[in-house]
């Protein structure tokens, strides 16, 4: 029975007025069993008792069934709504869980800040990104390489698993409850993220298979191997890049989330977060005023994505 829009309390009333009006009724037509009793009319009085018996029983079960059954769905709302608060608390947990975890995780992203906005703010070089990370060549290309390797060694892509809350969602209430758009979008993250971290480690394996085992420097000597090189180190940052966005939105769209305590459930997606921008760098300036006023712990949504090059 759905109480939730009010179809079970009607059912609920309807049975308690009915039977209230038969017990009405009963007591109408037992003052006209006074006046037969009166006349002597001992045809109609029995006819009569027979009515007001009939309507008094059948006001008195219905009552019953309609105080019982408030009694039985109050009990169960109650425990529902309960089971519910309990469930709530331990979603907003695990929530705040991911983000703790995920924090140091994105910080290590600062890595790749440092390599990729040189120069300039990264934009992929299919819209027209002009940068260091994108323009460097023979030296500059040497360098960029042996950081890559270094950056290689520090951010294990592997930690960026725990950036999923589908899992923690997804078993629970607020699956059903939470926006689509925003649930998708929170989905749609989690597997580029998952992608990301895929391709950088086959971008990687690629990058030391055009190298060839030989010192950087001299494997750029060569034009067709610098060619393969700058090759891959592109599909390196275009990863990185694809990497780092995805992340920390999902970060700052978690901490938003939190910073709503139990209301998150019904918040709809915001522009400054979920549309997607031309670079990251974009996105940052877009997002940073919302990210700034969620607050999250002793500090700021904003600050827990630690953007800019690791100190």
């Amino acid at each position: 029975m759905d109480f939730s829009t009010g179809h079970g309390y009607l059912l609920i009333g309807g049975l308690i007025l009915v039977g209230a009006g038969l017990l009405i009724l009963s007591l109408i037509v037992n003052l006209r069993v006074a006046h037969s009793v009166r006349d002597d009319v001992r045809h109609r009085e029995k006819l009569l008792e027979y009515y007001r018996n009939i309507f008094s029983q059948l006001g008195v079960i219905l009552i019953g069934i309609g105080v019982s059954l408030f009694i039985f769905f109050f009990q169960q709302n109650y425990q529902d709504q309960r089971r519910r608060e309990t469930e709530l608390q331990q979603v907003l947990a695990k929530l705040a869980a991911r983000i703790a975890r995920g924090a140091p995780v994105v910080g290590s992203l600062g890595e790749f800040d440092a390599l990729l906005d040189e120069g300039g703010a990264y934009v992929s070089p299919e819209l027209g990104g002009t940068n260091a990370a994108i323009g460097a060549q023979g030296a500059e290309l040497g360098k960029q390489v042996g950081e890559i390797v270094l950056v290689e060694r520090d951010v294990d892509v592997r930690d960026f698993d725990i950036l999923n809350l589908s899992r923690d969602f997804e078993s629970s209430f607020v699956v059903n409850e939470l926006d689509p758009t925003l649930w998708f979008d929170i989905v749609r993250d989690e597997s580029e993220i998952k992608y990301a971290t895929t391709q950088l480690a086959l971008d990687y394996k690629d990058l030391q298979d055009a190298i060839g085992g030989e010192p950087v420097e001299l494997a750029i000597a060569n034009p067709e191997t610098e060619r393969k090189i700058k090759h891959e180190v592109l599909d390196i940052f275009y990863d990185a890049d694809l990497l780092r966005q995805r992340s920390r939105r999902f970060l700052g769209r978690a901490c938003w989330l939190l910073s709503h305590g139990r209301s998150f459930v019904s918040l709809a997606p915001v522009e400054a977060i979920e549309a997607d921008a031309r670079s990251h760098q974009e996105w940052i300036d877009r997002s940073k005023p919302l990210l700034t006023q969620a607050k999250s712990g002793n500090g700021d949504c904003f600050k827990l994505l630690q953007h800019g090059p690791a100190s």
